[in-house]
């Protein structure tokens, strides 16, 4: 394989999977056949790229092996009447890269399929695992260290957590405004745990890329919500906390690559746009007084953050 081949399907793998498996899970209504669509058309590209060389759009071009192989695969069953058929047959072929401030777009869906499998029938203890592996893109054994169980226990619960989705026919439609008290929460948990694992270099390469995404979702999630739902308070913390960590990103490390403490950090290098957009995101939370965790931890942040303008933390 040609080293340009690689490194595409490589950056596609690293930047679209999640997108990619959400738009197909999204409208297929089965997360497991999707995963394994886009699995084949991953091993077709490397097969085909090298010779063939890589796609203008390698996006649209798995995007369009995998529908196909959705397609073939139902048109086997005998399913071509089914309704997700139809869906995938009247779509365009292509896929072009979406735009983050159209709410039909991709980011979108991948945060319907957060909630979808933040539903209340699936094992509250696999939620956020679930969340991580299918709308993130993460592998079984990345998650299993952060939550340190066995990668093949952790890829057994998701196994039966996606065959429960697609047995019990849950919904993959944008919840109900009274649906989102019960789900909201393990969709913020799963956001944090996200940030997390991007924050502090677990994921190596995917790690930035994976901090960004958490902080957007972060983003539409809080504009989810109306301001009269308690839980859009804590979507208000959460925000917060992750625009007050994210603002320190630049001190993190030293010039030889080491972390540096918070304490140790030159707050020359803080991003102070940043941070008042997050004290505003925590004084909106404050104002609907329905105080949670990660309001806590946002104004703990907001205590260190001070440093930046010239007041001592407390």
């Amino acid at each position: 394989m040609t080293t340009s081949a690689w490194q595409a399907a490589e950056s596609a793998a690293r930047d679209s999977y999640g997108r990619l498996l959400a738009y197909l899970a999204y409208r297929w209504r089965d997360i497991a056949a999707a995963e394994d669509a886009l699995a084949d058309a991953f091993a077709a590209a490397l097969a085909t790229w090298p010779r063939d060389g890589v796609p203008a759009s390698p996006d649209a071009w798995l995007m369009t092996a995998a529908k196909r192989n959705l397609l073939q695969a139902a048109r086997h069953a005998k399913l071509a009447s089914d309704p997700a058929v139809t869906i995938l047959l009247g779509e365009e072929e292509g896929m072009t890269e979406p735009a983050h401030d159209n709410p039909h777009t991709i980011p979108d869906d991948r945060l319907k399929l957060l909630f979808v499998c933040a539903h209340p029938a699936i094992d509250p203890a696999i939620h956020t695992a679930l969340m991580l592996q299918t709308v993130l893109g993460l592998e079984a054994k990345q998650i299993a260290a952060a939550f340190l169980v066995q990668p093949a226990t952790l890829a057994q619960r998701l196994v039966r957590a996606k065959a429960k989705i697609r047995d019990a026919g849950l919904r993959f439609e944008e919840p109900e405004p009274h649906e989102l008290p019960e789900r909201v929460h393990a969709v913020l948990e799963a956001i944090y745990a996200a940030y997390s694992l991007g924050w502090d270099g677990a994921l190596d390469a995917q790690s930035p890329d994976l901090a960004h995404e958490a902080l957007y979702l972060a983003q539409l999630v809080r504009k989810l919500l109306p301001e009269n739902e308690p839980a859009a308070a804590e979507a208000a913390g959460l925000l917060a906390l992750l625009l007050f960590c994210q603002s320190r990103h630049a001190a993190r490390a030293g010039a030889d690559g080491a972390f540096v403490p918070l304490h140790e950090q030159d707050t020359a290098h803080w991003d102070r746009a940043m941070m008042q957009a997050a004290n505003q995101s925590l004084w909106q939370a404050a104002a609907l007084k329905s105080p949670g965790r990660f309001q806590l931890e946002a104004a703990i942040q907001s205590a260190h953050c001070q440093r930046a303008f010239g007041g001592a933390v407390p």
